[in-house]
């Protein structure tokens, strides 16, 4: 066995954690970043001509 063979450590294989679905936690993640952003400013409105009174007939 070489020197480099010694140092680098076993590759452990990699276990899925159970319990949370992708779909789940793509959820959370986004409900979090919904709730974590300040709301948004209300668009500002055209300003409204006002009408000419109507002349009865």
């Amino acid at each position: 066995m070489s020197a480099s063979e010694r140092d680098v450590p076993a590759q452990q294989p990699r276990v899925a954690m159970a319990g949370v679905s992708m779909r789940d936690l793509l959820a959370s993640c986004a409900a979090a970043d919904a709730v974590s952003r300040p709301p948004r400013a209300p668009s500002p409105e055209a300003p409204r001509v006002a009408e000419q009174p109507r002349k009865a007939a």
